[in-house]
């Protein structure tokens, strides 16, 4: 099986593209839904974090470690690992049932958690900035400040295409999107087989 990771900065359209590879027929695994899994009740992170942080309502959490690195750090050393467990059995699960299927992780700090170096290849999404801004923005409750704060949270985009097998430009139209990523499918299915 061939695992491959699917990242890029904030509002760089990782939805858009991990629904296309889902189309094509990759199995799609998505990091925040399982960083949503584990801080659950009876999840692998969940009683950790309630004894660190007293809860493990998300909201909560992002409202407590906002603007302090150290908490996020502490945080972050909490449940990133446990997500990655949960990754792979989920991997795993994917590989005994097709072992010549792709499997695409989506998230969004791949690279900087290190993440990367657990994926066979790495596609990274890139737009202007201002793009990403401008797509933030139309989310709900977002707002400039937010926005702004967690793009500088981030990597740099430029640094992450460093990390890039394959890099996709979702600056343009959708269509264009579209196609790159069609491309893109054809090579990881070239390599699975």
């Amino acid at each position: 099986m061939l695992i491959v990771g699917l990242t890029g900065g904030l509002a760089c359209g990782k939805s858009l593209v991990a629904m296309e590879l889902g189309r094509l027929g990759c199995r799609i695994v998505e990091a925040d839904e399982l960083g949503h899994a584990v801080l659950q009740p009876g999840g692998e992170a969940h009683d950790a974090v309630v004894r660190e942080f007293g809860t493990a309502d998300r909201p909560r959490l992002a409202s407590l470690v906002f603007g302090d690195p150290d908490a996020v750090a502490r945080l972050n050393a909490i449940v990133h690992p446990a997500v990655r467990r949960l990754a792979r059995r989920r991997f795993d699960e994917i590989a005994a049932a097709d072992p010549h299927s792709i499997a695409v992780y989506v998230a969004a700090i791949l690279i900087e958690s290190g993440g990367y170096r657990e994926v066979d290849k790495l596609i990274v999404l890139s737009c202007p900035r201002e793009q990403q801004i401008a797509r933030a923005l139309e989310r709900p409750n977002a707002t400039q400040a937010d926005v702004l704060a967690r793009l500088d949270r981030q990597w740099p985009l430029q640094k992450k295409l460093e990390y890039a097998d394959y890099v996709i430009d979702t600056g343009g139209t959708k269509e264009h999107a579209l196609n790159q990523t069609k491309i893109v499918f054809e090579d990881l299915r070239r390599l699975a087989t």
